[in-house]
């Protein structure tokens, strides 16, 4: 349960990284509040997977998620350049994050 609510987490930080765009400098109020209500939600369910897996763990797995669904969406939503040294990168932190999750000693 601890490596779902992680996983959703992850997911919320897209959402509020991605948000930051739409918001244009917190000065768009539905782009903001919305922004702002992922934050809350990824730090919560970061908070509550950290109370099973190793905080080391739980953080480094949760910006990963983050990092690379964001890179993706950047992608597609505004256009980001996609290099293989980028895509390589990518690999790198998706790599990092099956690591740590079949090396990590907490239960699924």
């Amino acid at each position: 349960m601890a490596w779902t609510l992680l996983f959703v987490a992850g997911l919320f930080e897209i959402g509020w990284a991605i948000g930051l765009k739409y918001t244009e400098g917190f000065t768009r109020i539905v782009p903001t509040v919305l922004t702002a209500a992922s934050m809350l939600v990824s730090v919560l369910l970061l908070g509550l997977a950290a109370r099973s897996l190793p905080i080391g763990t739980a953080y480094a797995v949760w910006t990963g998620v983050g990092a690379i669904g964001t890179a993706i969406l950047g992608v597609i939503l505004f256009r980001e350049p996609v290099t293989v040294a980028r895509l390589v990168c990518l690999g790198l932190i998706f790599a990092g994050i099956i690591g740590l999750k079949l090396f990590s000693g907490a239960k699924a």
